[in-house]
């Protein structure tokens, strides 16, 4: 935990330094730089209920707690590694349920909004067991199970968590039972394609079924540039994650979240 501070502290230190002489790290060019504030006008908002947030463990990015901090030094690498590619989207996957992974993509997909440089946009593809707007106390009329189905546009679905400047949720309302052909099919490929090019500097998170469970994680990363595995300490089997590495292979992996770790709150690699 010290070494973590102190890597922290180190890292406070030489943002105010290139502050103070004008630079910024990956300081975009005038023409690409996103707003500070966006007013939402089409997009639907709401308040998040600040006891649903802590039970669902979604953190505040301007804390000072150790789990706060661990997702500014995540997105932080993340967003070098994604910055070396220019790359936009980004899956957030797991060998298994329960290892954290969509409390993971909420809270990296807040700290990324959370720097002014960026807005994002997260998307439930997880149509075996949506979770994003039960974490958030969202009760969405229209999912992006609707979208897939062909019975919503995506602008009727998006929804805009107050507090949270810049971050945009496309939550899912319900499963899927065909939710693999679903998200792999001409209707899944036509949404990422609309995504793209309907939010071309929007970072776009995709939360994704766990890969042992499904294929529906693998028929959809094709669409994705890049992925993010998350493991648990003391749950995730060395088998399980390394069988996943190999299925995944195709698709360039940012790096592993351990979650739950018995020596700091969150770890990366």
């Amino acid at each position: 935990m010290d070494r973590i501070r102190k890597a922290l502290d180190l890292a406070r230190q030489d943002r105010a330094k290139l502050e103070a002489t004008g630079s910024q790290i990956f300081e975009p060019k005038a023409a690409e730089r996103r707003p500070e504030l966006i007013e939402y006008t089409r997009t639907a908002v709401y308040v998040p209920r600040p006891e649903t947030l802590e039970s669902n463990r979604i953190l505040n990015p301007s804390q000072s707690d150790p789990a706060a901090a661990a997702f500014r030094m995540l997105r932080t690498q993340v967003l070098q590694r994604m910055d070396e590619k220019s790359w936009q989207s980004l899956a957030v996957l797991s060998p298994n349920a329960d290892d954290g992974k969509t409390t993971t993509a909420i809270n990296l997909a807040i700290s990324l909004a959370h720097d002014r440089r960026h807005t994002v946009l997260l998307v439930d593809c997880d149509l075996k067991q949506p979770r994003i707007a039960v974490s958030l106390g969202i009760a969405p009329a229209f999912g992006l199970d609707d979208v897939i189905c062909g019975k919503a546009r995506v602008e009727q679905c998006l929804v805009h968590p107050d507090g949270f400047d810049r971050l945009v949720i496309l939550p899912a309302r319900a499963a899927l039972s065909n939710s693999s052909e679903a998200l792999s099919g001409p209707l899944g490929r036509e949404l990422v394609s609309e995504l793209r090019e309907r939010y071309p500097e929007r970072i776009i998170l995709y939360d994704l079924p766990p890969i042992m469970g499904a294929d529906d994680a693998l028929a959809f990363l094709p669409l994705v540039e890049c992925g993010l595995m998350v493991v648990a300490e003391g749950s995730t089997r060395r088998e399980d994650l390394l069988r996943c590495m190999e299925l995944v292979s195709r698709t360039p992996i940012v790096g592993t979240v351990l979650n739950r770790s018995t020596t700091v709150t969150s770890a990366y690699g």
